[in-house]
């Protein structure tokens, strides 16, 4: 699916009715995480540099204002106009470090090879984790991984790819932390899907 084109500049790009359409993307955002493993879609709303996804940008922009950091992995850092782009259309502050990052975006999800280098949150306060936007290339043609837990109706197949390295005993040590660990959003071309903490995973990929 072609992706719109590269704004001219930084300031380019945002959500244009960023009102009307900030509502569209949080509620698919809420509507994925209280459904997890279900996909939401997503209209293409930003026009960020590349490599980020339109429906990624319209989900930080979404998401992230000045108290959050923002974390970007090493394929998205090494572009100014990346970083730029998430400064200005979210006011948010771009850190260096996993640890103090509100919400983490990630365009190479096969280079994460730790989610537990993020914030988990703390027993008293499990909601001052990190949320990691994890850009896909598919929601629906990757290998399956089944899922449940609060929000799934017996059991779920995602079929995202590409996910983290070692993903499944991965997520399996992120769960065995709650109410602590990371929450993952999924952003593909097309559309969202959500991993809460709480999704237990049941079948590695085959």
């Amino acid at each position: 699916m072609a992706t719109a084109a590269t704004p001219v500049s930084a300031y380019d790009g945002g959500l244009s009715d960023p009102v009307r359409e900030s509502q569209t993307v949080f509620r698919a955002v809420m509507d994925a995480m209280a459904r997890p493993g279900t996909v939401q879609r997503v209209p293409a709303l930003t026009r960020p540099p590349k490599p980020l996804y339109p429906v990624t940008g319209a989900v930080i922009a979404t998401l992230a204002d000045a108290d959050t950091p923002v974390w970007l992995d090493a394929a998205l850092a090494k572009t100014e106009d990346v970083r730029d782009w998430v400064v200005f259309h979210t006011g948010a502050p771009v850190t260096q470090h996993q640890s103090e990052a509100a919400f983490a975006v990630v365009a190479a999800p096969n280079t994460l090879s730790a989610l537990n280098g993020f914030s988990l949150g703390s027993q008293e306060y499990p909601d001052r984790s990190t949320t990691i936007v994890l850009q896909v290339q598919t929601l629906e043609d990757g290998p399956a991984l089944e899922f449940e837990g609060p929000g799934i109706d017996g059991r779920i197949a995602l079929r995202a790819h590409p996910l983290p390295q070692h993903f499944a005993a991965q997520w399996r040590g992120n769960r065995l932390a709650f109410p602590r660990g990371v929450d993952l959003i999924l952003a593909a071309p097309d559309g969202v899907a959500a991993l809460p903490r709480s999704a237990r995973l049941i079948a590695p990929e085959a």
